[in-house]
């Protein structure tokens, strides 16, 4: 019970600093003002004060008091983070990094995945893409087995510190294929895109794993502009299910 009282003063407090409540630079409320404020004690709220100096949200100290910090301080790699943001409101410059770090970090990643997938890793990968083929063509929830995928093509790269950011990349990934997959037809047309990956990994060709992985990337960037140049349509939010597509 004390670790759920915990996690939701952090989260209340982590999205209140996201948000904006609390302007860059400016001082936050002080522990008996937020203790009230959230019904909950000043032990509570110091423990999730600690968290947020640790996310690199705010600083604490007997001079500065506790106060926010630049965007750029923040830790894009923690996932409560990038939860955050994502329910806060996502911007054009949050989708233009997360693209940037997909296209240096995903096709060096898949090139070590051919070189090195198990008949394990493969199957795994294998079963995610026949999830996301029966989503187009029956329905269903294609977002997660899109996750699925190249969460498998990053444990088959065997690398620990890829497995490390893994919970990261998968918090942002799953933004990214919430935006694309929302653009008509736009899962459907990724499909063989994907094969291609998938065929190359099995093959164990290291370039051409690479090569396809970069042209299924730069689909999903442009699926992504072509959505943010509607005004006809709102971007996900984390706090809700991933969609589900309609029987194609």
């Amino acid at each position: 019970m004390i670790k759920n009282i915990h996690g939701r003063t952090l989260e209340l407090l982590g999205e209140a600093v996201v948000a904006g409540r609390y302007a860059i630079g400016a001082s936050i409320p002080a522990e008996p003002i937020l203790g009230e404020e959230l019904g909950v004690s000043r032990t509570v709220v110091r423990e999730a004060i600690k968290s947020l100096a640790a996310k690199g949200l705010i600083v604490t100290g007997p001079k500065v008091g506790t106060r926010v910090l630049p965007q750029d301080k923040w830790n894009w790699f923690d996932p409560d983070v990038i939860t955050w943001q994502s329910r806060a409101g996502l911007t054009p410059e949050f989708l233009r990094d997360l693209q940037d770090l997909r296209r240096v970090v995903e096709p060096a990643a898949v090139r070590l995945a051919a070189e090195r997938a198990s008949p394990q890793d493969i199957e795994e990968i294998e079963r995610a893409y026949a999830g996301m083929k029966e989503a187009v063509e029956n329905g269903g929830d294609y977002v997660t087995f899109d996750l699925r995928f190249h969460t498998g093509l990053l444990s088959a790269a065997r690398n620990r510190m890829l497995a490390q950011m893994s919970k990261a990349l998968n918090a942002l990934l799953r933004t990214s294929f919430e935006i694309s997959t929302s653009k008509p037809d736009g899962p459907a047309l990724s499909l063989p895109l994907h094969r291609a990956v998938l065929d190359a990994v099995i093959a164990h060709d290291p370039a051409k794993a690479e090569q396809a992985v970069i042209r299924l990337i730069d689909g999903a960037r442009q699926d992504i502009e072509d959505v943010l140049g509607s005004s006809r349509r709102r971007l996900p939010r984390l706090s809700r299910p991933p969609p589900r597509l309609k029987a194609h």
